[in-house]
C-alpha cells in the first residue's frame, strides 16, 4: 500500500478545502454532499452524537449559521492507498478565546468522489504554551 501518494493526497486536500469553505460559509448543500449518504456514517460533535447520514443532514439543516469563521492550524492529511484518508486539524474561533477545537475526519473514495464517513469534533481548553 502506498501512503501519501501525491496525486491522491492532492485530491483529498481539495475535498478538505471544499469542506472547510462550505463550513465557514454555512453551505449546507455542499456539506451534505461531502458526507457519505449511508446509515453507517458517524459524526461526533461538540454536543451531539450523530449516527447515519440522515441525522447528520438534519443537524446541518437546523444549525445556526452564526460564528462559524475559524482559523486552522496543524492540518495533517494522510492517504492510505488510493481510496482511504484521514484529515486532522486544530481550529480557533475568535468567539472562543482560550479554547482550541479538534477535528478528525475519515475520508473514503466513492463513485461520487471523496466523502467523509466518520468525523469527530471537540473543543478543549487551549494547552499552555511551552516556554
Amino acid at each position: 500500500m502506498t501512503i501519501d501518494d501525491p496525486a491522491v493526497r492532492a485530491e483529498v486536500e481539495a475535498a478538505f478545502a471544499r469542506y472547510e469553505a462550505a463550513l465557514v460559509a454555512n453551505d449546507v448543500a455542499t456539506l451534505d454532499d461531502l458526507f457519505w449518504r449511508d446509515p453507517r456514517t458517524i459524526r461526533y460533535g461538540g454536543g451531539e452524537n450523530l449516527y447515519g447520514y440522515a441525522a447528520i443532514a438534519a443537524f446541518r439543516a437546523a444549525r445556526a449559521p452564526a460564528g462559524l469563521a475559524r482559523r486552522l492550524e496543524r492540518t495533517v492529511i494522510t492517504t492510505y492507498g488510493r481510496d482511504f484518508a484521514t484529515a486532522s486539524t486544530l481550529f480557533h474561533r475568535d468567539g472562543a478565546p482560550g479554547k482550541v477545537g479538534r477535528q478528525m475526519q475519515t475520508w473514503m473514495r466513492t463513485p461520487q468522489g471523496w466523502r467523509v464517513v466518520a468525523a469527530h469534533v471537540s473543543i478543549i481548553d487551549a494547552p499552555a504554551e511551552p516556554g
